[in-house]
């Protein structure tokens, strides 16, 4: 299945997307739905982040490339952090420039979304709790995530989450190719085989710790070829079989 959040009008719905149309369902992929047989073409309604979580867990230095990339050594357990809710933007939308930054990157991902309550989760037991995958971009504003000690400015800030085209339900999240391009040209070009804890160990271990919730969104981190942004420049982050998710930025340094 692929899911989509879309606004036609000034109504806000959820759907599933059939190659050039959305079907609409009756409530949310969070809750039990039907489908109820009202379409709508493709270029006559806006996609929005396909989800709106209470909160995004990020994982960081999560691939052997980008861990080789920076210099640090492999993790022995998973690295986590926190973006806001008032970090998500959708498909499209402009990640605008944080205040004060002079640096802002680019980090393409593959996001997981929640599909049900997560406490305590076995690793064996994880598709019980995701609905699927959607591309993401962690926007990091790289000068203030040197400076400070905590990340919450450098990686919170808002537009700093974008999400989307879709939620797949389908795809095969333990080898999925990750392109990320930068006004066409291709920055990164990985596989989520490269992980270095993968869904199944991510789940278990941050849900020892907190609840996730329908709708919540683990980025799993970013491969090598990290790099910076310029105002103007337009980002695709694809993960092949999923969906491309485009963005572009706004404002920058004064």
């Amino acid at each position: 299945m692929r899911y989509v959040r879309f606004l036609q009008g000034t109504r806000i719905a959820y759907g599933l997307q059939e190659q050039d149309h959305i079907e609409e369902i009756s409530t949310t992929p969070f809750l039990p739905y039907e489908k109820t047989g009202v379409t709508h073409e493709m270029g006559d309604v806006r996609l929005l982040a396909p989800c709106l979580p209470s909160k995004i867990v990020a994982i960081g230095v999560n691939y052997k490339a980008h861990a080789a990339e920076m210099g640090r050594d492999l993790p022995e357990e998973p690295m986590f952090f926190y973006k806001p809710s008032t970090a998500v933007i959708g498909p499209g939308d402009a990640i605008v420039w944080p205040k004060d930054s002079e640096r802002l990157d680019y980090e393409g991902e593959m996001a997981v979304v929640i599909g049900s309550v997560a406490r305590h989760v076995r690793r064996e037991d994880w598709r019980d709790v995701v609905l699927g995958y959607t591309p993401a971009i962690d926007a990091t504003a790289r000068d203030f995530q040197m400076k400070d000690l905590q990340w919450g400015r450098a990686k919170g800030f808002d537009t700093s989450a974008p999400l989307g085209p879709c939620i797949e339900s389908e795809a095969d999240p333990f080898d999925v190719r990750l392109i990320t391009r930068i006004n066409g040209e291709v920055k990164q070009d990985s596989s989520t085989s490269d992980l270095i804890f993968d869904v199944s160990a991510i789940i278990e271990f941050v849900s020892a710790y907190i609840t996730l919730l329908p709708g919540d969104v683990i980025m799993t981190g970013t491969p090598s070829g990290i790099g910076t942004l310029a105002t103007g420049d337009q980002i695709e982050v694809e993960l092949e079989g999923i969906g491309v998710l485009k963005a572009s930025v706004k404002g920058g340094p004064s």
